[in-house]
Formats: C-alpha cells, structure tokens, sequence
C-alpha cells in the first residue's frame, strides 16, 4: 500500500447502500485529501453514485459482487454463506494488507463475527467492542461497548477501558482520558462481581488513562 489511507467500504451495507456509502465518502475525503477508497458491491447500482463526486471517483476503485449480507441475517449464517458478500470482501481487503481499515453500515452482527474470524483481536483482547461518541453539556464522550457482547468479564470491561482510552487520546486528542465504569450506583459494594472486580483491577493497573470510578447514567 502507498503512503495514503486506504478505506475498504462495504458499499452494500446499511439501509441506503450506495445513495449513503458513496455520499459519506465524499464528504470524508473533502475533510482528508489523503484517503483512497474501495467500494465492494453492485458495480451497477454503485457507479451511478460516484458519478456526481468527480474527485472520490478519482481515489476509488469499485470491486464488484452481487451479494451482500442482509440487516436480518444470523452472523452464523452469514459466516457460512457470505464469504463472496461485500462485507467480507472488504475485510478479506484489510487482512490482504490491500486497505488499512474496513467500514460497513450493515449487519452488525455479521460483521463483527466476520472481522473478529478474518482480522482476529489484537493481543490482550479477547472480545470486539462496539464504541460510540455521545455528546454531552461541555464535551463529548466515547462509550463502550454498545451491543457487541452480552456478557462480559471483569477482564473485558479492562480491556475496554483500555480500548476507549486509546481512541480518546489517539483520535480525540484527550492526553489522559478520564475512564468510569457505567453501573447503577456509584458505591463501592454496587453492582454484580464482574464490575466490581473489574473496578478493583483499574484501581491498581497502570493504563492509558485515569479510572474515576463508578458513574451513573445521569453523570454521562
């Protein structure tokens, strides 16, 4: 790969597919000249899209397949049968070292099953998350996870306190990230053992980022 930022796009995800996934990449190299996109899905519906954006279509290759992972398929399902969908031809273009990083607005839990098998966690991380910006009064937050995990250890929940204070610092620009576990009293002796030993573990460890304790709802 060259010295740009290559994006691999799922262009078939989401509930628009291409009418969004092209606009949005516009817009996104309008912010960074130095992004290079692939488009994986239905050349005839994603063509007539990049038409109207001259300068995407001068940074962008369309990678063609007629299959595409649907909003209600069961990730195992689509584990068996989406290996040729634009979703898992866009991973397959990370883990081929052809694209630095892969977005889909589509299935998100084919998705995730589909990047944690091809891709696989970085080490140290046992589980995905799914992370958010919320807004606030003053600033912005970043919270994790939303929905990729229904279970999670104590060693998870410090991976993710981990994760989200990463992206604070590297993406958001936060020199030390303050980092609160979401539970439903800000007490000690609140909530289940798995939040409670995850608390008494950031209480001790050395991570990027400062642990503040427990925060309720209405703190976010």
């Amino acid at each position: 790969m060259s010295g740009h930022l290559t994006i691999a796009l799922d262009a078939m995800g989401g509930d628009l597919g291409p009418e969004a996934v092209v606009p949005g990449a516009a817009l996104a190299l309008k912010k960074n000249k130095n992004l290079r996109f692939m488009f994986f899905g239905d050349t005839k519906k994603i063509e007539p899209f990049l038409l109207h954006h001259p300068k995407l279509q001068k940074v962008s290759t369309i990678h063609h397949t007629d299959h595409a992972v649907s909003s209600h398929e069961k990730p195992g399902i689509a584990l068996r049968t989406g290996r040729q969908s634009s979703m898992r031809l866009a991973i397959n273009a990370v883990a081929e070292k052809q694209a630095h990083c892969v977005v889909s607005g589509g299935n998100t839990g084919a998705l995730m099953a589909m990047a944690k098998m091809v891709l696989k966690c970085l080490p140290g991380i046992e589980r995905p998350a799914i992370a958010s910006l919320l807004p606030t009064v003053d600033k912005e937050i970043v919270m994790l996870d939303l929905g990729a995990n229904l279970e999670c250890t104590a060693e998870m929940l410090v991976q993710f306190a981990i994760l989200g204070s990463v992206y604070a610092r590297v993406v958001r620009g936060h020199e030390q990230p303050s980092v609160g576990l979401l539970n439903i009293g800000s007490e000690d002796v609140k909530g289940h053992d798995e939040i409670r030993e995850a608390a008494a573990i950031l209480q001790q460890v050395k991570f990027p980022g400062r642990y503040a304790g427990f925060v309720e709802g209405n703190d976010i």
